[in-house]
């Protein structure tokens, strides 16, 4: 199949598998929840998938539905790297910190914030570009355009039964990941997606409480409430871990956020990050 098809099937076929109320969603007062909303909010990372590869028709469908995210003024500040030669991803599991998951999957994407071809439009059409292409904002674009197409594949990679999981370790050794991914200047991988059909179901994460999150019309600076509500969140997610470990285990939130902020790790990135052309202004 060509282009947009494998995405008009994939919705036409759920269409036709759905009652009319299915198809439209399920009202809950004013919430409209539908296979969209569920598929989302049931996601976990999966760290375990099965030898099955994805195929070539699942692939595209995945990175067309992650070319369809939101993109600023058009940019497309990113590249995707299919990764399917057996030893490159073991040698990538290896810079990523001996992550197994890295290796054994359905197929291995390596997201790539992405100026390289925007430096080509510059020669191509004779504009000097490069003032702009180095300045902060324009990375900050290129991190938000690749974080955003990377969400899209995720969720309609789970949307069709698949697993995923983020892989950030690959900026544990950003040079050799370049080199092994023959990149150019202008081009830096962000971080990994392990795809594959599941072959564990981890209980969920529970996350920070809605009221901790969302602030209404301005930042919410209490102090008090704000510490009621991560001792609260704490206790969410100690009880989580006790009954995950079978009581081995009653980790705090903050405690492992302090432990993992008092460590200095990966402080060569903006080093790095200059070094690709990006950040300079």
């Amino acid at each position: 199949m060509e282009g947009k098809e494998p995405i008009r099937c994939m919705a036409l076929s759920f269409l036709l598998s759905c009652s009319q109320k299915e198809a439209v969603g399920l009202f809950k007062e004013d919430i409209v929840m539908n296979q969209v909303i569920e598929t989302i909010l049931q996601h976990r990372s999966i760290r375990r998938f099965e030898d099955r590869p994805l195929t070539d028709e699942q692939i595209r469908t995945i990175v067309e539905c992650a070319q369809a995210a939101s993109t600023s003024s058009y940019v497309q500040a990113y590249s995707i790297i299919g990764v399917k030669d057996p030893e490159k991803k073991r040698k990538l599991a290896e810079l990523a910190g001996n992550q197994s998951y890295v290796e054994h999957n359905g197929h291995f994407f390596v997201f790539c914030a992405d100026f390289h071809r925007h430096e080509l439009i510059g020669e191509l059409e004779g504009k000097d570009v490069l003032p702009s292409l180095e300045s902060t904002e324009k990375f900050m674009v290129a991190l938000i355009d690749t974080a955003l197409a990377a969400q899209n594949a995720a969720i309609a990679a789970e949307s069709m039964g698949l697993g995923i999981c983020y892989i950030g370790g690959l900026r544990n050794n950003l040079p050799e990941v370049c080199a092994l991914l023959n990149v150019p200047k202008r081009v830096i991988p962000l971080f990994g997606l392990a795809v594959g059909y599941p072959a564990q179901t981890p209980d969920q994460k529970p996350r920070l409480p809605f009221e901790h999150v969302y602030h209404e019309d301005e930042y919410n600076q209490d102090r008090a409430r704000f510490l009621e509500q991560l001792q609260r969140y704490n206790e969410t997610v100690s009880a989580y871990y006790e009954q995950r470990t079978n009581g081995r285990r009653r980790d705090t939130w903050t405690g492992q956020m302090a432990d993992m902020l008092s460590r200095q790790v990966r402080m060569y990135m903006k080093e790095f990050v200059e070094g690709k052309g990006f950040n300079l202004r």
